[in-house]
């Protein structure tokens, strides 16, 4: 009893910290008292139920996941299922990482952000303690991951998300541990003292940490999406970006970021450590960084007029066959290497056989008619291309259904978004730490037309 009046009380004075840390953090949600999830499920790509965790005293019957389930299926391949779904009895939020389907239902009404991101938190708690996420590992962890869930959400609502709370009261799955919880029989992993930041005002770091070498990284990871159509015209064109940081910071340090070009940002959005008004008044970033890594912001930059890389298709069809031709090539020099260059695509229904072979990089076929051409980097003394020849069922003279090829590279060293961090400022520091800066632009859903 003494255990579980200091867990609720812990629980009262830790809500409107973490609480309101996860309103900054997902667009100043506010919830009545009706406005709550009632359960959490966690799938496997079969259909699974590999983890339920009821929340309130409303139970929620298993069969909501077999009705999920068929819904899923009934989409076909789809990959952009719908985040919120209204069944029959709840209404639904799901997320997919790493083949799990992570899956909270409620009967009423509530703002869906707020069901969307507290399942981002989930994932990405659980990807932090058990270093990546599949089934295997879920099963074989299911006790910690029930406790991750008691302190992260309390009667339904969202509690405690920040990873370094989480880990001065649950300490991550180890060897030693199992080790241990096998000889004694004692499998959990809380703690029995209330950790010091949840009580503080910067509940997001861990109390006074002490470093040997004081460091700080701050990168920024772009992913462009574009469109273009079957003329070569690009229609659309826009980088997602995100500014992680990983910091290794005695004491309670204060940071300053700020960038050359603040202005071509659209829909940014901040960690909770990050000063609001800072941004609004001045376009900087202040803030005092939890410890280790995490994401401070992101952002998008629209309506860029041009790619760093081009993908030619051209399909022409008679006679129940047709002929493929795809060339690879750099449009605009960003000044450093493209490389993990890749294009895949999906045959219609309608081909029954397909001969392709390519100048440079290797062609292999995936599940569901899929090819897949391995450029890696581009070569100076050629462009890559790929041909070949596709077989139409009988009875089919041209090809009406044209594939849309998937494109993916990398780029190590430019924000092709033009993003410039101009200068990192660190206060509350004994002596300068060391600071580093890295870019990476990477293909998102980089789609051409044929």
């Amino acid at each position: 009893m003494r255990r579980g009046r200091r867990m609720r009380r812990r629980k009262a004075s830790n809500f409107r910290f973490c609480f309101c840390g996860f309103e900054i953090y997902s667009n100043f949600f506010f919830f009545t008292q009706r406005e709550m999830l009632q359960c959490i499920f966690l799938l496997s790509d079969s259909g699974e139920v590999m983890l339920e965790k009821q929340l309130t005293g409303q139970r929620v019957d298993r069969s909501i996941c077999t009705w999920f389930w068929e819904h899923t299926i009934s989409q076909g391949d789809s990959p952009k299922l719908q985040p919120v779904i209204a069944s029959p009895t709840h209404y639904l939020f799901q997320i997919l990482r790493e083949g799990i389907t992570f899956l909270a239902c409620t009967q009423v009404e509530m703002p869906p952000l707020m069901g969307i991101e507290f399942l981002c938190r989930v994932a990405d708690v659980l990807t932090d303690y058990l270093g990546s996420l599949n089934e295997d590992l879920i099963k074989d962890n299911f006790v910690i991951v029930y406790e991750l869930l008691d302190e992260m959400i309390d009667n339904g609502f969202p509690l405690i998300a920040e990873p370094n709370i989480l880990r001065e009261m649950i300490a991550p799955p180890n060897m030693v541990d199992k080790v241990l919880s096998v000889v004694t029989g004692n499998s959990s992993n809380m703690i029995d003292t209330l950790p010091g930041s949840t009580s503080s005002c910067i509940p997001w770091r861990t109390t006074d940490p002490k470093y040997a070498n004081n460091e700080v990284y701050v990168d920024l990871v772009e992913e462009m999406d574009a469109i273009i159509n079957r003329d070569g015209v690009l229609v659309k064109c826009e980088i997602y970006g995100e500014v992680q940081v990983n910091s290794h910071l005695s004491g309670v340090p204060d940071l300053t970021i700020s960038f050359a070009n603040p202005a071509i940002l659209d829909d940014v959005r901040f960690h909770p450590c990050v000063r609001f008004r800072s941004w609004e008044a001045h376009q900087v970033l202040s803030f005092v960084p939890p410890d280790g890594q995490f994401k401070l912001m992101s952002y998008r930059v629209r309506k860029l007029k041009s790619s760093p890389i081009y993908v030619k298709p051209q399909l022409t069809s008679d006679a129940g066959t047709c002929r493929v031709s795809v060339l690879v090539g750099i449009r605009n020099d960003p000044g450093k290497t493209i490389d993990s260059i890749t294009v895949q695509f999906q045959l219609p229904p309608c081909i029954l056989s397909a001969h392709l072979n390519s100048n440079y990089g290797t062609v292999n076929i995936l599940a569901n008619k899929t090819f897949s051409w391995t450029i890696g980097k581009i070569p100076n003394d050629r462009a890559p291309a790929m041909s070949g020849t596709l077989v139409l069922e009988t009875g089919l003279e041209r090809l009406h259904v044209f594939p849309t090829f998937q494109v993916g590279f990398r780029i190590m060293g430019v924000a092709l978004s033009g993003l410039q961090i101009d200068k990192l400022d660190l206060k509350n520091l004994p002596k300068p730490p060391y600071k580093g800066f890295r870019a990476l632009t990477r293909a998102g859903e980089f789609e051409v037309r044929s």
